[in-house]
């Protein structure tokens, strides 16, 4: 089977797939390109509730296709246009996506895997899957927006540990270390998954859109001056959370908060 990111959707379930089964899900070149245009695909509809990436059959994604990398890496303005458009190219789109993504990790999440899960808003893992990005035994680190948000999700300290040491966690210790949502049994992994989903898109899709946009400045860095001290209420006017507030409160008369109050008042569910 060729090298693809395959994609379907079911009623308002997008169902993402990392595939390429005879390197465990790589990721190559043109399956990052794809991995943009899907989920920018995503954002401009209206009719996805719920995102859920998966790697086909027993990996989730085993890192980046090697395979290629003597074709660019060793060239600096390619080996920039690799990270910062193909890679940083998807991974943004999919931190940028306001509809819930939920990560079905199973076996190997090596690398790219981890970063791709890093985008994920709920990370769920079979007992078995296994998370590392052992990059060091090639002789190259990991891109620094990538370092950046794995760093972000993952925690500094467990970060330094996979890049400087090529250290390989079980998903038990993902799960101590606040990576992962869950995890349950290999067998169980997708009940849990399909049923998460589910969850998700019987609740206000307005809501977790803007729920999403909030949480997303959230984690942007606080507005500073360049010498490190707080910033200027001109400055402060720039940061996201600030530019956020501008609207944060525009859903006042739309359909689904009033749905969702009226249902609660007359005792029943409400249906969005």
């Amino acid at each position: 089977m060729p090298a693809r990111i395959e994609f379907h959707q079911h009623q308002a379930v997008a169902q993402v797939t990392l595939s390429y089964p005879k390197r465990f899900n790589a990721m190559s070149r043109a399956m990052w390109r794809e991995l943009r245009s899907v989920f920018e695909r995503i954002q401009r509809g209206t009719d996805v509730r719920c995102v859920l990436i998966s790697g086909h059959g027993a990996h989730f994604c085993a890192g980046g296709d090697i395979s290629e990398y003597a074709s660019f890496r060793f060239e600096e303005a390619s080996l920039r246009a690799f990270h910062e458009e193909d890679v940083w190219g998807a991974l943004s789109a999919m931190l940028a996506c306001d509809v819930p993504i939920v990560a079905q990790i199973s076996g190997n999440c090596m690398g790219a895997g981890v970063e791709i899960a890093s985008c994920s808003d709920i990370r769920l893992a079979g007992e078995s899957a296994q998370f590392g990005a052992p990059i060091a035994r090639l002789g190259f680190p990991m891109a620094p927006r990538e370092a950046a948000l794995v760093g972000r999700e993952l925690g500094l300290t467990t970060t330094r540990q996979m890049l400087l040491e090529a250290a390989v966690f079980s998903a038990p210790e993902m799960l101590q270390r606040g990576f992962l949502s869950r995890v349950v049994a290999d067998v169980d992994l997708a009940t849990l998954a399909q049923s998460t989903v589910q969850r998700i898109t019987t609740l206000a899709p307005q809501a977790a859109r803007l729920n999403k946009q909030t949480l997303r400045a959230l984690n942007q860095p606080l507005a500073l001056t360049n010498t490190g001290q707080v910033a200027t209420n001109t400055q402060v006017a720039d940061d996201p959370l600030n530019q956020l507030l501008v609207s944060a409160y525009a859903y006042a008369d739309s359909d689904e908060q009033r749905e969702g109050i009226t249902a609660f008042l007359e005792k029943r569910p409400a249906v969005f």
